[in-house]
């Protein structure tokens, strides 16, 4: 890729194989084939926003955000992203694309912190959860089993001895800066993990949930369980086997008081 414009060479090296990418496959890769064939970033993305129905915002580039005006009440107040070449806006574009919904509830919701409080020199609760799902969130539907063994961190249990049950789960990615830094996978990529609680798996009815079920005053709490993602099944070479999981500066020990799947806090041992 040497001698290419630094934007077309990024997303050059992104392994549309990766387990981790199947669900954003399908429209990932073809926009990454525009900005590789010269089409700057944004406006590869209003080419794929084009078959997309109500689609709520238009990309921009990054030279079209005033000096002074807040990223996000720029979007909520003109409807447009203002979009710089390179993985991080190429992958915060590409969930515009996948979760519209979900997208727009998280602008609505950073805008109103915004008109409440202003810009502080350190986020607040709100803000800071808004902003930890927007980068780093992965989205989890699972068994209530399988989900009370990741918040305690129970490495062993999650992993080992109710591997089996990952059938049953799904795990999608949905933050930007988490996707990014997947491109050149690393054992210790942690995601904040957010539990949805329907039964689809289509990624347009997760959509839809997300923007109903989002709140700033549950996202201030933090509910998120972490997870080093490459110790799902089947996400890394080599993860089948237990020994993977006894890395205790990646798979780290269990903390107790977290909520569980019936809300109540679980005793972990």
């Amino acid at each position: 890729m040497n001698g290419l414009p630094a934007a077309v060479s990024a997303v050059g090296d992104i392994d549309w194989a990766a387990p981790w990418l199947a669900p954003w496959r399908a429209a990932g890769e073809a926009l990454a084939q525009r900005v590789r064939e010269g089409e700057p970033q944004p406006g590869a993305l209003n080419l794929a926003a084009r078959s997309l129905a109500r689609f709520p915002v238009r990309f921009v580039p990054q030279s079209e955000l005033p000096t002074g005006v807040a990223y996000e009440q720029h979007i909520f107040g003109t409807g447009r992203v203002p979009t710089r070449d390179g993985l991080h806006d190429f992958f915060n574009g590409l969930c515009w694309l996948q979760f519209p919904l979900t997208k727009k509830r998280l602008n609505e919701l950073q805008a109103a912190q915004i008109a409440h409080s202003g810009i502080q020199p350190v986020r607040g609760p709100a803000r800071d959860g808004l902003t930890v799902f927007d980068e780093n969130a992965a989205i989890l539907q699972a068994p209530d089993v399988l989900w009370d063994a990741l918040v305690c961190k129970d490495w062993q249990r999650l992993f080992v001895e109710l591997r089996p049950l990952w059938r049953e789960a799904q795990l999608l990615l949905f933050g930007h800066a988490l996707l990014e830094k997947l491109v050149a996978p690393r054992k210790a990529i942690t995601a904040h993990v957010y539990r949805v609680r329907i039964a689809s798996h289509l990624i347009a009815d997760i959509d839809a949930w997300l923007a109903q079920d989002l709140t700033a005053d549950e996202l201030a709490g933090k509910p998120f369980a972490h997870l080093p993602v490459l110790g799902v099944p089947g996400w890394w070479a080599g993860n089948d086997d237990p020994a993977f999981y006894a890395d205790a500066g990646v798979f780290r020990v269990p903390q107790t008081g977290r909520a569980g799947s019936t809300g109540v806090a679980l005793e972990c041992p």
